[in-house]
């Protein structure tokens, strides 16, 4: 998969949020385009019309566990809110680091356990 595109009612504050945890973006178009590369594709926010991505979940999938949990710790010490990470089998066995961003985006961040 190339990437994810989320789009926000409240893009500014999504902008925002996510610029706290990644850093500013690498990637800008227009006022309305945003993108950061993650692993080997890239999470894109643009403007969105109404309300903020519900009834998915994102999978970030990172290269170690200890990169999994930076990142859970960058995304809730932003402000969003996640359970302590755990080991899991999903499909594979995984560093499983879940999080919700402020707006209510479900994120999963994992890594392949060796």
């Amino acid at each position: 998969m190339f990437g994810v595109t989320l789009y926000f009612e409240d893009y500014e504050a999504a902008v925002a949020y996510y610029t706290r945890v990644l850093g500013p973006p690498a990637y800008v178009e227009g006022s309305a385009t945003r993108g950061w590369p993650i692993g080997d594709g890239w999470l894109t926010l643009l403007q969105g019309s109404f309300g903020s991505p519900q009834n998915v979940e994102i999978t970030l999938q990172m290269a170690t566990p200890a990169e999994a949990e930076r990142l859970q710790r960058a995304f809730i010490a932003a402000g969003g809110e996640g359970p302590e990470p755990s080991d899991q089998l999903m499909y594979r066995s995984i560093r499983y680091c879940p999080v919700r961003d402020p707006f209510g985006t479900q994120l999963l961040i994992i890594s392949l356990l060796v």
